[in-house]
């Protein structure tokens, strides 16, 4: 199905964020035209599992994915209550098509492992499913660009409680340019159209970040901490 930049735009709008000049975060997403116009050829609404999904972002011509080696998208269990929604792939995950299995990865294994829960227990995911060219962070255009994709791996999964990690992943999923610093220590409840619940939605450091700055990881543990009584309580 052939869509035109107009019908783009309003695909955009429904997945929630469409820009980035808020003063804090938005929960339940207006509807505003503000964006910029691009290019897509297919609709996201038949989509229903994540091989369809898969399917698509392969088929959405993207700048990204003439530079990446393999599609990145997920890597756990797919009916998981947990869903953590990083960056980007670097290189290391470039090179397998799995999300977080660098040295970040690693230190992401630990988290999990020190609150109790096992990689194969959750469902990773990130922000782009193709790795910037040299490790760059990905720009707002990017981050808008496959916004839509990631909307709808959030409405396949239904997950219970989500985990941002990094600015980039709060900045997508909450619009939001505030710093980590400032959205940090409280839940957000997460809502598109096309859910008929809210999420509960919890933002921390980065793990390739708590590795460069490690005096930060007493914070992380009081996330982590958070994140475990929202698990318990949600079940």
């Amino acid at each position: 199905m052939n869509l035109s930049n107009k019908v783009y735009l309003q695909l955009l709008i429904k997945s929630g964020v469409h820009y980035f000049q808020k003063n804090q975060p938005n929960i339940y997403y207006n509807k505003n035209n503000n964006i910029e116009e691009s290019k897509i050829n297919f609709s996201l609404d038949f989509i229903n599992n994540i091989d369809e999904l898969i399917n698509s972002i392969n088929s959405f011509d993207s700048p990204l994915k003439k530079t990446a080696k393999n599609l990145v998208l997920f890597d756990g269990n797919i009916n998981s209550d947990l869903m953590i929604i990083g960056e980007a792939p670097g290189k290391d995950e470039d090179n397998l098509g799995k999300p977080f299995v660098g040295r970040a990865g690693q230190l992401l294994n630990k988290m999990l492992s020190a609150i109790n829960l096992k990689r194969q227990d959750v469902y990773i995911t990130n922000v782009l499913p193709w790795r910037p060219p040299n490790n760059r962070t990905p720009t707002d255009s990017e981050i808008l660009e496959f916004l839509p994709f990631l909307q709808k791996h959030i409405e396949i999964i239904k997950p219970k409680v989500i985990l941002l990690l990094g600015a980039t992943a709060s900045k997508a999923i909450l619009s939001t340019p505030l710093t980590l610093s400032k959205l940090r220590g409280k839940f957000y409840n997460y809502k598109s159209l096309n859910l008929g619940y809210t999420i509960k939605t919890l933002v921390s450091y980065h793990p390739a970040f708590l590795l460069r700055s490690p005096n930060y990881k007493k914070e992380a543990w009081n996330d982590l901490q958070l994140l475990q009584k929202k698990i318990t309580d949600e079940n």
